[in-house]
């Protein structure tokens, strides 16, 4: 089913993708939506890039530091748990 629909789906947006970029570029005299583009926009656009990914690393770095704080705090739990010969069971 999954396979079925993909290949027939795949070829449609091919299609549709070289059928559309023609009028992609001829819209605006190939300026795109922002409109004419002069160094100072480059390099802006280029810090920005810069700040992003550089803010995108210390995030995610965070989060799974976080991550493994909790996953380190769960496992020294269960070990504390089942360390307590009450609680391991048995007879």
């Amino acid at each position: 089913m999954r396979t079925r629909l993909l290949t027939r789906l795949l070829p449609l947006v091919l299609l549709v993708s070289l059928v559309l970029a023609p009028a992609a570029e001829a819209y605006n005299d190939g300026r795109g939506f922002y409109g004419a583009s002069n160094d100072k926009v480059v390099v802006d656009a280029g810090f920005i890039v810069i700040v992003f990914f550089a803010l995108f690393v210390f995030v995610m770095s965070m989060i799974q530091r976080r991550l493994e704080k909790r996953k380190e705090a769960r496992k020294a739990a269960q070990k504390a748990l089942l360390g307590n010969a009450q609680w391991r069971g048995g007879w």
